[in-house]
């Protein structure tokens, strides 16, 4: 569509805002630049600037538009002559003057009569300071900024709230911000885009519906040949016997045989030559689709240098945000959804990170304290770079409130490495600062910080240098609409997890599972890392049993879990497609996919996964993987330890397993509970004293159950009462035997009069 066309659909009161948007933001840039001593060609583009809003104002109407910005035209044709030096009180007063034509630009032209009257003191004082400020030698003090421009923020700190007025002077449905209109899909053709995205994504999957139609076509050609090869020898046959009419025929046969192998290979040669074309058409479709929904990393930090600059002016610090990579595009959706995050991050670090100017030359620093915000594509990803210079964290400041909160014991925070310590600042109302103020604090609202990242399929994490500064690194996908993702087989049906939540994928040998606590792990580097079923997770029944187990490692500090999947596909981009809202929010699924092949395929939810594993180990009973000599296991009886002391559980499955017996253990009377439902035991040996669940009460609960009552119970009891005897027979116990009077034989003599020997 061409320049005109688009134009053409906008009143002149639109182009005049879209102008106004373009040329305040210059004149930002240029008086930030300025104010840290940039040379005077900066002033330059703001007089052009200064000048096209005024002349654009004077068109629509927009009188007060006209008067602010010929009076900062008149600043600037002062300062480029040397007769006005512009210090940063000066520049508080025209970035004002900036403020009022943004907040005024963005009315509809119905509001604007209620705007001025209700915002006449805040406009006349303003108007005063920049007519003032090009004939004043000395710096003015910038007007009070009034309620209107500096509402506090809620938390988290919205981009832009010390610059627009508040939903009475100016309502969000009348008039966005450029913000707004930048991260709103509607007002940027975002539905039209899903819907494309959503339709070459069919298209692509369709074109790789052509591959098993080629497969076909390829199975049809060996079988061709064969048949062909059959008729030679045929023929052969025939050619060597003394009918000549037989052998008429069969040459005949074999001469319209022939173009059929060659129609056939012609056949297969333009199908994958038609699958090539469209497999190419429809991936750069996509591609061309997911570009119009892509913009520049700019588009959404463009406000964050004065924030910065604000903020800092009034703490009476000197801080400058660089800005690096403007120009690395970022999914639309999600860079309005990380603006909050980001806009927190930098506020933390301009109050609490940086320090004052005195305390900085003082400790041989520059004055002006320096925040880099840097984004750049990495690996298929998007990497975002938060460094200051500032004061940092020290860990040893973490350590001792980690203690004083009850957090861990001294032994336990002495003993946690830095990295470690940091994971602390994303915990709920944890913090470092003594005062908290409105504007931040260092640890205040990282929790939410990492919640917001971590729903865009990103992670977060910090490190920090004392007295030399403080580092966030944010990764994300670059977009949210094709996932790139490992797709895995559990029970049968295809599950997809995005790439960005996996830390790595083991193949884990069964004879590397070892067992502590009825839980299984296996050796990553050093470190034991617990093995959970998906199927289990996802509710899907008993796993398949393998030699090798595919392991997913998800989560990341102690929350990090080896996930065991029945097979791995491989990995695909998917395009995401929402779950219909009628089903609400399923545990443990994100969203839905099609497949290449177009099976549908579900996205699980890391972070509710990982939930909902820390649910089953809190409740006990995981199902118990099956190990490398399985089929042995299954010709050897099962008994089920249930004891809360390790020393007695240790030495009862040591004595059973010697003897042959295949052993589980339960740490309580619910984890008792739990496992010998989940398994096939042959006999269960409890202890009474337990918590949570004694085991008189899991003797009669086995005895009561309609499947269980039948299995043989032992009771091993350092009580020799003959009460205590009375209950536990009483409650269906097979055998009662003391933990004081028992050696070696005497609890392996009662084994066998239970269930014999271990052979099944």
């Amino acid at each position: 569509m061409s320049e005109p066309e688009d134009l053409s659909q906008f009143s002149m009161l639109e182009l005049f805002r879209m102008e106004a948007e373009g040329q305040t933001q210059i004149l930002t840039d240029g008086l930030l630049s300025l104010e840290r001593g940039s040379s005077g060609a900066t002033i330059e583009p703001m007089m052009r600037a200064a000048h096209s809003i005024k002349g654009a104002a004077a068109i629509v109407g927009l009188d007060l538009i006209v008067q602010l910005a010929h009076g900062m035209e008149d600043a600037f044709i002062a300062a480029q002559h040397g007769q006005l030096r512009l210090t940063p009180n000066r520049v508080d007063v025209l970035l004002a003057g900036v403020d009022l034509i943004v907040q005024c630009s963005n009315l509809k032209e119905a509001n604007l009569p209620a705007w001025l009257a209700s915002n006449e003191a805040t406009i006349r004082s303003t108007m005063n300071a920049i007519v003032g400020i090009a004939f004043l030698p000395e710096p003015v003090e910038a007007p009070a900024p009034p309620p209107v421009f500096q509402a506090p923020p809620p938390p988290p700190p919205p981009p832009a709230e010390a610059v627009e007025p508040p939903p009475a002077a100016l309502p969000v449905e009348e008039a966005a911000s450029p913000t707004e209109r930048r991260a709103n899909p509607s007002l940027r053709g975002g539905t039209q885009g899903d819907r494309l995205l959503s339709l070459a994504s069919e298209t692509r999957i369709n074109a790789h519906q052509m591959h098993p139609l080629i497969e076909t076509m390829q199975r049809f050609k060996r079988s061709q040949s064969a048949l062909l090869t059959a008729l030679d020898d045929l023929h052969e046959a025939i050619a060597r016997s003394d009918n000549p009419a037989l052998q008429e025929k069969a040459a005949l046969v074999l001469q319209r045989s022939q173009p059929l192998k060659q129609t056939t290979l012609a056949q297969i040669t333009d199908m994958e030559n038609y699958e090539r074309r469209l497999l190419n058409v429809s991936t750069q479709l996509v591609d061309e689709v997911l570009a119009m929904r892509m913009r520049p990393f700019r588009d959404g930090v463009q406000h964050f240098p004065r924030m910065v600059r604000d903020l800092a002016r009034n703490l009476g610090k000197e801080v400058h945000l660089e800005l690096r990579g403007g120009d690395t595009l970022v999914d639309r959706d999600i860079l309005s959804r990380i603006e909050n995050p980001l806009n927190h991050m930098l506020r933390n670090a301009v109050d609490h990170g940086l320090e004052l100017p005195a305390v900085r030359v003082a400790n041989g620093k520059a004055p002006m304290g320096t925040i880099v915000l840097e984004a750049r594509h990495r690996a298929g990803m998007l990497n975002i770079e938060i460094v200051d210079d500032g004061q940092g964290v020290d860990p040893q400041r973490i350590r001792r409130a980690v203690v004083e909160r009850k957090m861990a014991t001294p032994a336990m925070a002495d003993a946690m490495s830095n990295g470690e310590l940091m994971e602390f600042l994303f915990l709920p109302a944890f913090s470092l600062k003594e005062d908290i103020t409105e504007i931040s604090g260092r640890g205040v609202g990282l929790d939410i910080v990492q919640d917001t990242i971590r729903q865009q399929n990103g992670t977060v994490h910090v490190q920090s240098q004392p007295g030399l500064g403080f580092h966030t690194s944010i990764t994300l996908p670059l977009t949210q609409s094709i996932v790139r993702s490992l797709v895995v087989d559990v029970r049968g049906e295809a599950y997809a997890i995005p790439i960005v939540k996996i830390e790595r994928v083991e193949l884990v040998p069964q004879t590397a599972i070892h067992t502590l606590e009825n839980k299984q792990f296996f050796d990553l580097n050093g470190e034991n890392l617990g093995l959970v079923s998906s199927a289990q997770v996802l509710e899907l029944g008993d796993m398949e049993h393998h030699e090798l187990l595919p392991v997913i490692v998800i989560g990341t500090g102690a929350r990090r879990y080896g996930l065991v999947v029945d097979a791995i596909r491989g990995e695909q981009s998917l395009a995401v497609q929402s779950i219909d809202p009628i089903f609400g929010k399923l545990r443990d699924i994100s969203s839905a996919a099609l497949l290449n092949d177009g099976e549908p395929v579900l996205i699980l939810d890391v972070p509710d996964l990982l939930l909902s594993i820390e649910k089953l180990l809190a409740e006990g009973g995981l199902h118990q993987l099956a190990r490398a000599d399985s089929a042995a296991r299954r010709r050897m009886k099962r008994i089920l330890v249930v004891d809360d002391s390790l020393t007695v559980r240790e030495m009862e499955r040591k004595l059973l397993t010697g003897r042959g017996f295949e052993v589980d253990i339960a740490v309580d009377g619910i984890d008792g509970w739990n496992v010998v439902r989940s398994g096939d035991y042959d006999l269960v040996i409890t202890d009474v004293d337990m918590p949570r669940m004694d085991g008189i009460e899991l003797v009669n609960l086995i005895k009561k159950d309609i499947h269980l009552h039948t299995l043989p119970v032992m009771i091993v009891s350092y009580k020799d009462r003959p009460e205590d005897r009375a209950r536990g027979l009483a409650a269906g116990a097979d055998y009662y035997l003391t933990k004081g009077s028992f050696h070696d034989e005497t609890l392996l003599d009662a084994v066998h009069d239970l269930v014999g020997d271990a052979s099944r």
